[in-house]
């Protein structure tokens, strides 16, 4: 891995690229929207200067080389519609934690799994790590589709895991291993 550069990561219709400045308010836009937010393990987003932090900590995650947080944007326009991210790297035990966020007015398009089959196989191929891991609300059903989509088994059930906002959270645990991705 390169450390200098977050790599590109190009598919059919979807780029995963370095966020800067410019992403801000799709960031906003994203991370403020309680629909999308609702199964997350934090509220949205409060104001514009808090999705500043968003970047701010993707950025010192990757110079520190404990995160991986892409945006993810539509090829046609390099617009940003969403995140996605390699969390938790651990290269010694070749594991990492994935997590995802598609801006409300893309969902239903295929963008995501797309974007995330393109993150499986960098993670996978070049990376070369061993098994990746995905927490993920009970209630997400669309999560839970793409995930098994992608062929992430699932491994457990923790109760009460989470509390946002005053609410108590469950969560399921996916993993899946390299053996098992279909690219």
């Amino acid at each position: 891995m390169d450390w200098k550069n977050l790599p590109t990561i190009n598919t059919d219709r979807v780029r995963l690229r370095w966020m800067s400045d410019a992403d801000i308010d799709a960031l906003y836009t994203i991370f403020s929207n309680p629909e999308v937010m609702r199964y997350w393990s934090s509220p949205p987003i409060p104001d514009r200067n808090a999705a500043a932090q968003i970047l701010k900590g993707a950025h010192e995650g990757f110079h520190n080389r404990t995160l991986l947080k892409w945006g993810l944007a539509k090829r046609a326009d390099d617009a940003l519609i969403g995140t996605v991210t390699l969390i938790n790297l651990s290269f010694d035990n070749r594991r990492a934690e994935i997590g995802y966020a598609l801006g409300r007015g893309h969902w239903g398009n295929g963008y995501m799994h797309e974007a995330l089959q393109g993150l499986l196989n960098y993670a996978f191929e070049v990376l070369d790590l061993h098994r990746l891991e995905a927490d993920v609300d009970p209630r997400n059903s669309a999560s839970i589709r793409t995930l098994e989509r992608l062929g992430f088994q699932r491994e457990g059930y923790l109760r009460e895991r989470w509390q946002v906002d005053g609410e108590i959270q469950d969560a399921l645990f996916y993993g899946l291993l390299r053996p098992e991705w279909k690219r």
